[in-house]
This record gives structure tokens, sequence and C-alpha cells, in this order.
């Protein structure tokens, strides 16, 4: 009997909504063994070991939650021995990209679809896998303001619904006329498949974009279609006008990036660096050099098919 794998967050504030949309339609599905996968309060890393272990050949997984719930089951496929497992993702979170890069499927679409491979990015922190990311990375004051949407006060405004994109660009905004004036990052070295590199002294940011949206509100592309390339940029956004014209251009028209194959952060002595994945942020500490590239083996995911 096929087994299907509900991945879920039993302390999101949309719990209620996965129960009624996914977990009890769930049970009722013939032909199908559905087992619950519930995300503990440690860690994504332990999270990820554990539903690794647990996935067994042809499983399905459905991911059920925000982007750090699909974070998590998007790594635990990654890394499982398990072959042929295929999943799916349902955004019942703030800002939801991962759900949006797939396609925002229904529970009922995804049990009845087929995958196809898709490629994220790998993240590599001084030689050892720190993430899979099927949307983006970003590292500086991007990775740092993330911290704005813990905040008890924002996430229940968030969680309300409505406007919420124009809230979120109000809470950056404050956050940015209060922070703007620290280092974010320090001096480093940007270099490329080539082995050339190029000093980006007093950059705030580096992204590396794999998904439609950055954050909602920002649009990024396509490149988890494509198996070697991804977008990137760089910039020094703790200046007032650039950081006016980024957002400007990132929100109406598309985020200014070029395409790599592969990009490497070497700092001229070993740093803490903030670093995020779609929306999972942490500080790491004495951090020599960041790497970042496509995933040589696909995600066998279940995404609305391109027209």
């Amino acid at each position: 009997m096929k087994r299907l794998i509900i991945v879920y967050n039993s302390r999101s504030s949309h719990f209620k909504n996965v129960e009624e949309d996914v977990i009890e339609p769930a049970r009722h599905l013939h032909g199908w063994m559905v087992a619950r996968f519930e995300v503990a309060q440690t860690s994504v890393e332990d999270n990820v070991r554990r539903l690794a272990k647990f996935l067994i050949d042809d499983d399905l997984v459905i991911a059920a939650g925000g982007d750090g719930t699909a974070t998590i089951a998007i790594n635990g496929v990654m890394m499982t021995p398990a072959k042929n497992v295929r999943i799916g993702v349902l955004g019942y979170g703030n800002f939801n990209d991962t759900a949006r890069c797939f396609g925002n499927m229904k529970f009922e679409e995804i049990v009845a679809s087929s995958a196809q491979e898709v490629w994220p990015l790998r993240c590599t922190v001084d030689g050892k896998l720190w993430r899979y990311a099927m949307c983006y990375v970003t590292v500086g004051m991007f990775a740092e303001a993330c911290a704005v949407f813990e905040q008890p006060k924002t996430r229940k405004t968030l969680r309300k619904g409505g406007k919420r994109t124009v809230y979120s660009l109000v809470s950056l905004a404050k956050w940015w006329l209060k922070e703007h004036r620290q280092s974010f990052l320090p001096s480093f070295e940007l270099g490329d498949s080539s082995g050339d590199s190029i000093e980006k002294p007093g950059a705030s940011d580096y992204m590396a974009i794999n998904s439609p949206t950055v954050a909602k509100i920002m649009k990024g592309g396509q490149a988890y279609l494509d198996k070697k390339e991804f977008y990137c940029t760089t910039g020094v956004l703790t200046r007032f006008w650039k950081m006016v014209g980024f957002m400007l251009k990132s929100v109406f028209r598309k985020i200014p990036t070029e395409k790599t194959d592969y990009d490497f952060l070497a700092f001229k002595q070993p740093s803490n660096i903030m670093i995020q994945a779609e929306g999972e942020f942490v500080k790491l500490e004495n951090v020599s050099k960041i790497e970042l590239s496509k995933s040589t083996k696909p995600l066998l995911a279940i995404i609305r098919k391109k027209k």
C-alpha cells in the first residue's frame, strides 16, 4: 500500500485549517496508508534527520504549513536514502513562497498528480552542507531583517490576513530606518566557477534566488526548473536611494540579478554571519566560506504544470 506522509506543525497559528483541509480528508483516502510527521520544537536539522530516517521508497510527502515546515520536508526528502520519494507543498503560513513556487496546488490535486524534477539550491558553509533551499538563500541585512516577522505583534497582524504585503513592507521600512547604520556583512570576496573573485567592500547583502517570489513581495524567476543555473545579486542596501531603487525594481518588475552556476563568498577572516533560507534564519559563527550551487540530485516535486 502506498504511504502518504503529512508534515505539519501543530503549534502553527493555521493548524486548525491544516486539520480541516488536509488531515481530515486524508483519513478518507482509499488505497493509501496515511502517516503524520509532526515538526518538533527542536531545530531544523533535528527535524530533517528524523524525517529522512522515517521515509521509505515511493513515499508521497505533503508539507502542510509555512515555509519553515516546507524547508524541513524538502531537506528531509533530499537527504533520505529512500528512493523515488515525491513531495507536494500546501501553504498555511504567512508568506508561502514555497507553495507559490509549487503552483499553489490543492490537497486533492497533489494526491492525483505525478511529479517532475526540480532543482533546489545547495548551500554549504566551510565545506559542510547547511541547507537545501527551493526558493532563496540570503546573507547579510535581509537575513537579519527576518527577525522582524518573529516579533509577536507582527506575527499576530500577519495572521489576520488582509493587506499583508503592505504591512510587510511597512514593517521592513521601520526596521531599516532604525538599524541600517549597522555593518551587516564583513569584508568578503565574491567568486564564481571560473575561480575568479572580486572584493565587495561595503556590501550589505548577497542573495541567491531560485523561485518566482522572495518573501512574497519581490519578484524572482523560475530557476528551480533549471538544472544548473540560478540568479544572484549583491547590494549596498544600507544606503537609502539604493534600497529604494532595489525594492521598487524588485516589487514592480523583477529583482535585479544575473545568472550563475556557482558562487562563493570568502571572508577575509572567520566571521559571524546572519544567513537565511525561505525565512528560516540563523547566526553562524566563525564562517570562512559560503558556497552556493544547484543540487546535483533533483527533487521529485508535484507542481502545477507551467502553461
